[in-house]
């Protein structure tokens, strides 16, 4: 790599993430992932990791990619009234940088609203984004979000959060 990215780009990375999620641009969203990449909601506060434990979602590219394809699919029941969505979002912060290596992680707390016919929900939480540089632009390495009341019984999240 170059050049870092500046604050103000690892700022707007996030934010255009959420554009992209409310506006159903989901291949482009797709996009922003790493090969390795991995879409994570922790099922317990404070869990470890996503791999050996039950979580609402820990997902590769493969599985996000399914999911996108559900989506888009006709065929796809729980969509024949449209879900819509609105990231809210408080100022990312970068908390840590390590330009050397190229990685850098963003924590965002955010309200997340999704509407489908006469019902809304609204969920809470914090996103956490970790970034890294490949092929001279920012992608996302990991995705995890810590929703509010993770522990709790929780409708069926349509959307992508």
């Amino acid at each position: 790599m170059s050049s870092s990215p500046t604050d103000q780009s690892l700022i707007e990375f996030v934010y255009n993430e959420a554009r992209l999620l409310d506006e159903k641009r989901l291949d482009e969203w797709y996009e922003l992932f790493a090969d390795d990449g991995l879409y994570w909601m922790p099922l317990t506060r404070g869990q470890p990791e996503g791999r050996t434990q039950t979580s609402l979602f820990y997902e590769d590219r493969l599985l996000l990619k399914v999911r996108i394809q559900r989506l888009h699919s006709p065929n796809a029941f729980s969509q024949a009234e449209p879900s819509w969505s609105q990231h809210v979002l408080q100022a990312p912060r970068i908390e840590s940088r390590n330009d050397a290596s190229g990685a850098w992680v963003l924590r965002t707390p955010f309200m997340y609203l999704e509407v489908q016919r006469n019902e809304q929900q609204v969920y809470a939480g914090v996103a956490w984004h970790h970034l890294t540089w490949l092929d001279g632009q920012l992608r996302l390495q990991m995705k995890k979000i810590e929703l509010l009341n993770c522990e709790s019984a929780l409708p069926s999240i349509q959307l992508l959060l």
